[in-house]
């Protein structure tokens, strides 16, 4: 059988899992805080015993996201922020440790713990719990005040400080969650980063995504049609295989 076909087949095989990544981004097109992930595919020599040095095979990667920022509208909404510079907002993963989003549409639970799409929020003092049925307010450095129902407005009171962090594509990396992380160089094991005093926050205000929809369906309309393109080669490669076997056959 030609390697061709192997080749061929890697080719379609790496493009669908592209597909995958550009139809992730493009789903997310509208999600406050969301972060691009980025895709790139390359060529590296087949290995084995379909090594050719005509040959070679298609992988793909995900080296990173975007971390372009995304545009900021104003909601007037007290519990929408928006982060400023390369600030990120604490919040408690699935594992419980602690990750990192752009994701500003913050919600109070049945409980009274503020959640950011689902995910409670990190205070200095672990996740941020507020009172239940109170007028809350932000401040630039996170500070969350709030005034009890039917109390005078002297009667307001810092409950918490949400706990803001500052990183870059060189500091924080993408999980599979969604969710940026720190890792510990040495050990590899993720490491919470401090609390920065200097990063601000705009109340009022949501980043929204930093996906091109545009952008994203033409990646769309390219990976379809590589993927058509690598299936001719296969079918060109079964063909010329079938009439080589019926030439044979004439011996």
């Amino acid at each position: 059988m030609d390697r061709i076909l192997y080749t061929a087949m890697s080719g379609a095989r790496q493009s669908m899992e592209q597909q995958s990544v550009v139809s992730n981004n493009l789903a997310n097109a509208t999600t406050s805080g969301f972060r691009a992930q980025l895709h790139a595919l390359r060529a590296v020599p087949v290995q084995g015993d379909g090594q050719l040095a005509t040959r070679t095979s298609v992988v793909a990667s995900t080296p990173g996201a975007d971390f372009r920022a995304g545009p900021v509208n104003a909601t007037g909404r007290d519990l929408d922020v928006a982060l400023q510079g390369d600030a990120w907002l604490a919040v408690q993963a699935a594992d419980g440790g602690e990750a990192y989003t752009r994701r500003g549409d913050l919600q109070v639970d049945a409980t009274g713990m503020l959640t950011s799409g689902g995910r409670p929020v990190l205070g200095e003092n672990g996740p941020v719990v507020v009172p239940l049925g109170a007028a809350l307010s932000m401040g630039a450095d996170g500070t969350i005040s709030a005034i009890g129902a039917g109390e005078d407005p002297e009667a307001l009171v810092q409950v918490a400080r949400l706990k803001l962090v500052s990183g870059g594509d060189a500091e924080l990396l993408r999980g599979n969650d969604g969710l940026f992380r720190s890792f510990d160089g040495a050990t590899g094991t993720a490491a919470p980063l401090p609390q920065d005093e200097q990063a601000r926050l705009v109340s009022g205000s949501l980043e929204g995504s930093n996906v091109s929809p545009v952008e994203s369906m033409v990646a769309m309309i390219d990976n379809a049609r590589r993927y058509d393109m690598q299936f001719k080669v296969i079918e060109s490669a079964d063909e010329n295989g079938r009439k080589a076997d019926s030439l044979l056959s004439l011996d």
